[in-house]
């Protein structure tokens, strides 16, 4: 049986979330994002949909959001909280310092390797996060 993936919306229905005009539009915008915005940029996108959108109705959706679960804040290093939707599937993040790109990936080695480190220091890993920070190489460095 497979398991359906459930909108942002709904996921803030089931957690009785009131959902006006603009947190459908904000919940749309985050959902539909293949990088990390933040809130400014979120802003930007949402008053294209509705120019009502204000930049404090976007913190505020934001809050709520992370707050209930739904959406993960990172702080990639550069002054500005970032968003996603909480992913399915887990990923790690490898931030490009000179551009603020943000790659996924997922690494089954990495991921092997935190469940020993875990167990060897007696704890079962329930949870983690990792940033990796670099800049590209050089071409003479390849």
């Amino acid at each position: 049986m497979t398991e359906t993936v459930k909108s942002l919306e709904e996921l803030c229905v089931e957690r009785g979330m009131r959902m006006t005009e603009q947190r459908r539009i904000i919940a749309q915008i985050l959902e539909g994002s293949d990088d990390h915005p933040d809130v400014e940029e979120l802003h930007r996108r949402s008053v294209k949909v509705d120019a009502r959108i204000s930049i404090s109705t976007v913190y505020r959706t934001v809050k709520l959001f992370e707050d209930a679960g739904i959406i993960e804040r990172h702080d990639f290093r550069d002054g500005r909280s970032r968003y996603e939707t909480v992913p399915e599937a887990h990923h790690d993040h490898l931030i490009d310092l000179k551009t603020g790109v943000v790659i996924e990936f997922h690494s089954p080695e990495i991921e092997a390797l935190q469940e020993r480190i875990a167990r060897e220091y007696g704890f079962r890993l329930v949870d983690h996060r990792l940033e990796l920070y670099g800049v590209p190489l050089k071409k003479e460095d390849k």
